[in-house]
């Protein structure tokens, strides 16, 4: 099966759980995560029509995708893993949407640059919600207080939430604290749900769910 069969057997699954679970058709935006692949893997897929997608490392991303937006309008690139401060610059001029902020030092050096650069891009603060010591994200006790200090203090435009559940425990659960943190927070975005179990985050209320091997295949690390 190709990439492009692929991808439409994603947005079709999409759509299927909007309608289970009572959402508006078109609700949730699908980020189709694009690390590790090289250009030539990514074409097909900006070729059926896909236009979001999700990146982990700002100097991937760099790489390939000038190119790739030289050759096609409308792409909207999501950084999705963990930012180093020193990258907020790169980060900035690269990304439209970041997904990742935990800590007030990325969250200064970011709205620095976006201030710097006149690109006020929307942002979610990363909630660690199994409270992994291994895995970045706020606490989601410390939650409330830091997306209070990014809005008012930083000035940062924090649109929603994201989590990435323990790989051992029913991802439900972790779905639902994350809503509810964001429904507290006046929060009406929620960025949650992989290749895994993206369906039974449209259930929780994702409105981006970020799915990459079920659309490019088996990722290959080394």
């Amino acid at each position: 099966m190709s990439s492009a069969d692929r991808l439409a057997d994603v947005l079709a699954d999409i759509s299927a759980a909007e309608t289970e679970f009572g959402r508006s058709p078109g609700s949730v935006q699908l980020i189709a995560v694009s690390k590790t692949f090289e250009a030539d893997d990514i074409r097909p897929v900006l070729d059926a029509g896909q236009r979001v997608f999700g990146e982990n490392r700002v100097q991937e991303a760099m790489g390939k995708w000038p190119g790739l937006r030289e050759d096609c309008e409308g792409i909207e690139l999501h950084l999705i893993g963990p930012l180093q401060s020193n990258k907020a610059k790169e980060a900035v001029a690269t990304f439209d949407v970041i997904h990742t902020i935990d800590r007030a030092k990325i969250a200064k050096a970011l709205k620095a640059e976006m201030d710097r650069q006149e690109r006020q891009l929307p942002c979610f603060v990363q909630v660690n919600t199994g409270e992994e010591p291994q895995k970045a994200g706020v606490s989601p006790a410390e939650t409330d207080a830091f997306v209070k200090s990014c809005i008012e203090e930083t000035g940062l435009n924090i649109v929603g939430l994201m989590c990435i559940p323990p790989v051992e425990e029913a991802p439900g659960e972790h779905f639902a604290l994350l809503q509810k943190i964001a429904a507290r927070n006046g929060l009406d975005q929620l960025s949650m749900g992989m290749s895994s179990d993206y369906h039974t985050a449209v259930g929780f209320g994702a409105t981006c769910v970020r799915v990459g091997s079920s659309i490019f295949g088996h990722r290959d690390y080394t």
